[in-house]
C-alpha cells in the first residue's frame, strides 16, 4: 500500500508549488492593477514633443508667456520658477542684460559679459515656452525640464544646427539664492536637444 501512494506524492508537490506560485503572482499583478496611487506618487511627465504648441511658421516663435503643464504647476515652487524663467526669456527678447543677470547665478553671468551676451542674442526671439516638470535636485536646488522655440538669423544659430527656427528641450538647474531662485550653470558637456521648426 505505501508503494502505490508514492507516485501520487511525486506529482502532488510540483502541482502545489505551481498553484502557490500562480496565486502569489496573480496577487502581485492584481495589486499593481487595482491599487490606487499613493498620495506621494507623481503623475508621469507629459511627453516633451517638439510640437508642444501648434504655431504657424509665420508666427514663430509663438507666445512669450511661460506656460506650465499640470505636473509642473503642482510643484510648490511652480510660480517662483515661472517668474524667474519669465524674466530670463523676457531679458533675452528685450535685449536687457541687466534683467538677465538677475535671473542667473553669478558664475553663469561671469561666463558671458554684457558685450558677448548681446552678440550671442542679437537676433534671438524666444517663445512657446513650456515647463514640463520641476524636480528636487541636490543642494536644495531644482531641475526644471522645459522646451521653447527660438528664432534667429541662421548665422547666429548654434554651429551644430544652423537654422532660423529651433525647438529646444533641456533641463535648467535652479539654485536658491537670497533674492530667490536663479538659473545655475549647466554641467560641462551637457547638450540640449534641438530640432528644426
Amino acid at each position: 500500500m505505501p508503494t502505490t501512494s508514492l507516485p501520487h506524492r511525486r506529482w502532488l508537490v510540483p502541482v502545489l508549488v505551481a498553484v502557490v506560485a500562480l496565486t502569489v503572482g496573480g496577487g502581485l499583478v492584481a495589486r499593481e492593477v487595482y491599487q490606487p496611487p499613493s498620495r506621494t506618487s507623481r503623475p508621469a511627465a507629459p511627453p516633451t514633443s517638439a510640437a508642444a504648441t501648434s504655431v504657424e511658421p509665420a508666427d514663430q516663435p509663438g507666445p512669450t508667456r511661460v506656460q506650465l503643464t499640470a505636473d509642473a504647476a503642482a510643484h510648490p515652487n511652480a510660480q517662483a520658477v515661472r517668474g524667474v524663467l519669465q524674466n530670463y526669456f523676457d531679458a533675452i527678447n528685450r535685449r536687457d542684460y541687466d534683467l538677465w543677470v538677475t535671473t542667473v547665478v553669478a558664475e553663469r553671468a561671469a561666463l558671458q559679459g554684457e558685450q558677448e551676451w548681446r552678440q550671442n542674442y542679437r537676433s534671438t526671439r524666444d517663445g512657446s515656452i513650456r515647463v514640463y516638470r520641476i524636480e528636487a535636485a541636490s543642494d536644495d536646488g531644482l531641475t526644471v525640464l522645459l522646451g521653447f522655440t527660438s528664432v534667429q538669423d541662421a548665422a547666429d544659430a548654434p554651429d551644430e544646427l544652423q537654422s532660423d527656427c529651433i525647438r529646444w528641450r533641456l533641463a535648467f538647474p535652479l539654485t536658491r539664492a537670497e533674492e530667490g531662485w536663479r538659473i545655475g550653470t549647466v554641467p560641462p558637456g551637457t547638450v540640449p536637444e534641438q530640432s528644426r521648426c
